[in-house]
């Protein structure tokens, strides 16, 4: 019995349509399984190297490279605070010591309710507005005690789900332009005289909410 939900098969099978190599979609269809389980499962993984001719030891020796893969279950929210300098300088520990202390679970671990993993980042790309800390690779800037209870309030309670998705969702936005390797192929060209229709316009993400530092990713813009 195939492990990965129709829907998802479906856009697995898309995507490796867009590649002349299949194993070329590997990382992509990790994504996929992470979206689908909230981690790399090891059913998952093996439907993923069936899908690319491929072995699950290739399969986990990629998912085992890349720390955006989690090959343990983790919280409904991953909840990364940034220690680089910037952020350091800016009380980035002290900020982290209290979001531990408040979640019961220190760098590493996982809420006995299984709603929040806490983990430690290098740098998250936004020291204008340090210490801030990222919750399911949506930034948040700017942070502060008060600004943590804040949040953590709203995550439990589901004020953020249009802006925070449960871990593993990295886009949103379906793939709506762009050809198919497989259609491309001997594909008619238009008719003499009439202009091929112009793409989809692109998502618009202006009324999607920002984090206290106005700082929201682009990242389901991007990645379609």
């Amino acid at each position: 019995m195939a492990h990965l939900g129709e829907d998802v098969l479906e856009r697995a099978r898309a995507l490796v349509s867009l590649y002349p190599e299949k194993r070329s979609a590997l990382i992509p269809l990790l994504h996929l399984v992470q979206e689908q389980d909230g981690y790399l499962s090891a059913e998952g993984m093996e439907e993923v190297a069936e899908l690319l001719d491929l072995t699950p030891a290739e399969v986990r020796g990629t998912a085992s490279f890349y720390e955006m893969f989690h090959l343990e279950p983790v919280g409904r929210y991953l909840v990364a605070v940034c220690t680089n300098i910037a952020c350091m300088l800016a009380g980035a520990y002290e900020l982290m010591e209290y979001i531990g202390h408040s979640l019961g679970a220190r760098p590493g671990e996982t809420t006995e309710d299984k709603m929040f993993t806490l983990e430690e980042a290098e740098c998250l790309a936004l020291c204008g507005n340090a210490p801030c800390l990222a919750v399911n690779w949506r930034y948040f800037g700017d942070m502060t005690p008060e600004r943590w209870d804040g949040l953590a309030q709203d995550l439990r309670e589901g004020r953020l789900a249009d802006e925070v998705p449960p871990h593993g969702t990295l886009c949103r936005v379906r793939r709506s332009v762009g050809l198919m390797a497989g259609a491309a192929e001997g594909a008619a060209p238009p008719p003499a005289g009439k202009a091929p229709s112009p793409p989809p316009a692109a998502p618009d993400l202006t009324n999607r909410r920002s984090t206290s530092a106005a700082a929201s990713t682009v990242m389901e813009a991007q990645v379609q």
